[in-house]
């Protein structure tokens, strides 16, 4: 398909426009990103080791409770309105699966609280997360199916 030609007006508006444009600083934005996002893996690996080496956990085991810890920060941040402020920093580093799934649900549930808790937060909690619950319960449930036919039939 081939550009169309801009007119004489239109390419002194482009002009214009580009000149007035605010640059954004990329290597900043990800340097924040990188570490702002390592940050919270860090709290994350932190918790982790705190929990296998102060409780009965194992390495394996303790990621349960790092997990459930690490969501509810970041569902209590995002209410008292602190995520929202380390978001505008540092970008998609935010966006680390556990503590971005938890402020998206959370976000959401806050968003519609004045419609009333069942149609407001309840009907529209799971709006954005949705399709990531359904997809990771049906992914999981045909790797255990999967895994349990290996079993019978004597691979694993």
């Amino acid at each position: 398909m081939a550009k169309k030609q801009l007119t004489p007006q239109q390419q002194e508006y482009q002009e214009l426009h580009s000149s007035y444009e605010k640059k954004r600083p990329v290597l900043k934005n990800c340097i924040y990103a990188f570490f702002i996002g390592g940050f919270i893996c860090l709290i994350g690996q932190c918790l982790h080791v705190f929990f296998y080496t102060n409780f009965n956990f194992t390495e394996k085991t303790a990621g349960n409770p790092t997990v459930a810890v690490l969501i509810f920060l970041s569902t209590l941040m995002t209410g008292l309105g602190f995520y929202d402020r380390i978001a505008q920093i540092a970008g998609a580093g935010t966006a680390v699966p556990v503590t971005g799934f938890a402020n998206s649900i959370a976000s959401a549930a806050i968003e519609h609280r004045t419609e009333g808790y069942v149609l407001g937060v309840g009907g529209n909690m799971f709006k954005l997360a949705g399709s990531v619950i359904v997809f990771g319960t049906v992914a999981a449930f045909f790797i255990a199916l999967i895994k349990t036919i290996l079993m019978k039939v004597g691979v694993l």
